[in-house]
């Protein structure tokens, strides 16, 4: 698929400032970065911003502090992080807009980067406020998106401020995704198998409805398979059900029967148990018979070993969400075992995209995110892509001529 925006590769960037939006969203444990995984995405982006002579400004959030000043969110611990791993200073400032933030981006010169303030500190951010997206493109000459993580969102930085540039521009990181993501949806290697998991069903119906015309089967699995196999007259004791979409998996999985979409495969046995904790006693049970007063937490043996036969076959995997309560050991199992199984069909020739958010997480838990083809940095973002929704960040972006 040909990627149809400008790219930081079509920039000319020697001596003029270049206004970023990075997803710096990151764990902070003691003041210090817990993850750099969204920061290390970035880093071929500002490199090559850097060489090439570009004035950088970057602009990012950092949790929920609903346009309030909260320091335990400040993006200043992201700095020293940011400066370590490009091996130069990164100027941390302590607010994103005003005169004195102007003045200082001012005295930039090339290749220096300066990191603004938690963006959300301000609630114009969230609010797309006009103001506030002026405020923030007078810091730079030229724009770059290189946060897909934020491009469902049309806040100021990643929407409003466009309107301020003659080239709105991605970085690789948005470009690499939404290639991925773009093929897998539009010229995928057959057969493909979409593996949907998760807590609860609601929050994938958009992404089942859109996927159901375009994969050769889905897989479903996580809490929101248990609403799936109540719709099929199971037994599923106290695990998690959407009550009120009950109806709904009934539906999907009837038109699923009569050929209206791809096939659903649910999982055949389960791993139960009377409490989530890491010391319990587990069982498993056939997905149909989970005893009354336990829950399952993962899916068992056999669906994996049905599941293995079909995916290590596949020409394209997607997957997104975990099959399992994979932070909670042994639990953990299923979850772990489903990206190994994507791990050796990639080696086998497989295109494979981890759709952010917990699965990519459990990936990098099983030390297998080097063996996918592609693991996404946005969670709502990706989940929004696979509904087929137009996601703002992008559309705001300069279309190549």
């Amino acid at each position: 698929m040909a990627f149809g925006k400008l790219t930081v590769d079509d920039l000319a960037v020697q001596g003029r400032r270049v206004l970023v939006r990075v997803d710096f969203n990151v764990p902070l444990e003691d003041g210090k970065v817990a993850d750099t995984t969204r920061i290390d995405a970035t880093l071929p982006t500002l490199a090559t911003l850097i060489d090439r002579g570009g004035r950088l400004v970057l602009m990012s959030h950092l949790g929920r502090p609903k346009g309030e000043r909260n320091a335990a969110m400040s993006l200043k611990p992201v700095a020293a992080e940011l400066g370590e791993l490009l091996g130069r200073p990164v100027r941390f400032l302590e607010d994103c807009i005003g005169d004195e933030v102007r003045a200082a981006v001012n005295t930039l010169a090339d290749g220096e980067v300066i990191l603004l303030e938690n963006l959300r500190f301000h609630d114009g951010e969230e609010a797309n406020d006009p103001g506030f997206a002026g405020g923030l493109a007078q810091l730079g000459d030229l724009y770059v998106n290189d946060a897909f993580g934020s491009a469902h969102r049309a806040h100021a930085s990643t929407v409003g401020v466009t309107a301020h540039f003659a080239e709105c521009a991605a970085g690789y990181l948005m470009a690499r995704e939404l290639t991925y993501l773009g093929e897998a949806l539009t010229d995928p290697g057959r057969p493909f198998y979409a593996i949907l998991g998760g807590a609860k069903i609601s929050g994938k119906i958009d992404v089942i409805e859109s996927l159901k015309w375009k994969v050769d089967e889905l897989f479903i699995g996580g809490g929101m398979a248990f609403t799936f196999l109540v719709a099929c007259g199971y037994s599923v004791g106290g695990s998690l059900v959407d009550e009120d979409r009950i109806e709904m998996a009934r539906a999907l999985l009837e038109a699923s029967r009569s050929g209206e979409g791809a096939p659903i495969r649910l999982p055949i046995d389960i791993v139960a148990a009377r409490d989530l904790r890491e010391d319990v006693e587990t069982v498993t049970v056939p997905a149909d018979a989970v005893p009354r007063d336990m829950a399952g937490y993962d899916i068992g043996p056999r669906t994996l070993a049905d599941w293995r036969e079909m995916i290590v076959g596949a020409g394209t995997i997607v997957w997104n969400g975990p099959v399992g309560v994979f932070e909670v050991p042994p639990f953990d199992c299923g979850t772990f075992d489903v990206a190994r199984m994507i791990a050796d069909a990639t080696a086998d020739g497989a295109v494979s995209v981890i759709g952010g958010g917990d699965s990519a997480a459990a990936v990098v838990r099983a030390g297998l995110e080097r063996e996918m083809t592609h693991v996404s940095t946005g969670g709502g973002a990706s989940l929004e892509f696979l509904e087929g929704k137009e996601l703002p960040g992008v559309s705001a972006l300069t279309e190549k001529s």
